[in-house]
């Protein structure tokens, strides 16, 4: 099998360009790269260990005690001996240091911006979850969290209805009325919860939501399943179809005898979540909704299987 050691510095070499840290400023700014990652370090905390910062980066500790020296001198850091032990100094941006932090950081945002934006939404999302794959591969231990299922508590209903109008203005361009639409079904699964028959799920992942489904009742014998969403951020984890399979045990074990979704044809990862749990296409209709020509689609899956 031929050694995959070039590809990977042909890709080091393409991205290290792509990115810009190659040259003396880093993003046109009087700062290195390695100024500005510490910046950033000690922009996300108000006091930082000399310590902590050593082993967060794998620096050398000569090198690490210089670039600071050169930012306390710039007047960007300040120094504060520990009121516990005496031995341990603390280190701080000062208020120049956490504009100059402020400026890096919309630099930075502009310039991703700026190289995502010829991507369509399919494209970024394919490329966030291969650095994801990049990351988990050379280091598991820093594997994204675990995603948890939990059911809904008070302010989940507002983030399933603006997530959803979000996401499908951004994918599919479409218009405000499906945001309407969502926040109508969600709105009246709350106004009418039977804690006994429908259920809400809202995936979490470090406290982030990252998506939800929803089991409502529609007779004694009929639930149907709503508002199915997985986040960018989860997608390719599998989380759609555990909340599909969460759906249906939990309306087999409430007694219903049929399961029922209403979708679009072109929601074509849903759709694929929705053949392999078993639900069977009874019905297609043209229809305009959202701003667009759409077929709607409705799928059964009969529980007593």
């Amino acid at each position: 099998m031929p050694s995959p050691i070039p590809q990977i510095r042909e890709f080091n070499r393409f991205y290290t360009r792509r990115i810009g840290v190659l040259g003396e400023g880093y993003l046109r700014t009087p700062y290195s790269l390695a100024q500005a990652r510490l910046l950033y370090e000690l922009a996300q905390q108000r006091r930082t260990r000399w310590k902590d910062l050593l082993d967060g980066l794998g620096l050398d500790p000569g090198y690490l005690s210089r670039i600071l020296k050169k930012l306390e001198k710039q007047r960007l850091l300040t120094r504060s001996v520990s009121a516990k032990d005496r031995r341990v100094s603390h280190l701080s941006l000062t208020a120049k240091g956490r504009r100059a932090f402020a400026d890096l950081n919309r630099r930075s945002q502009t310039e991703i911006a700026k190289m995502l934006k010829p991507l369509p939404p399919a494209a970024c999302d394919r490329l966030v979850a291969s650095m994801g794959a990049i990351r988990e591969l050379l280091d598991p231990a820093a594997a994204p969290a675990q995603i948890t299922l939990r059911a809904h508590q008070p302010g989940d209903i507002g983030w399933v209805i603006s997530r959803h109008g979000e996401l499908y203005t951004r994918e599919y361009r479409w218009d405000a009325t499906f945001e309407a639409l969502v926040a109508e079904i969600a709105g009246n699964f709350l106004k009418n919860f039977d804690a006994a028959r429908e259920h809400c799920w809202i995936a979490e992942r470090k406290g982030q939501r990252v998506g939800c489904i929803f089991l409502v009742k529609q007779s004694k014998t009929v639930a149907k399943l709503r508002l199915l969403l997985v986040d960018p951020a989860a997608r390719g984890t599998g989380l759609g179809t555990r909340l599909v399979d969460e759906c249906i045990a939990t309306a087999r074990r409430a007694g219903y005898k049929k399961l029922t979704l209403w979708t679009n044809d072109n929601l074509h990862a849903a759709r694929r979540i929705y053949q392999r749990a078993g639900f069977v296409l009874v019905q297609e209709e043209k229809h305009h909704s959202f701003g667009h020509d759409l077929v709607g689609q409705f799928w059964e899956l009969n529980l007593q299987r």
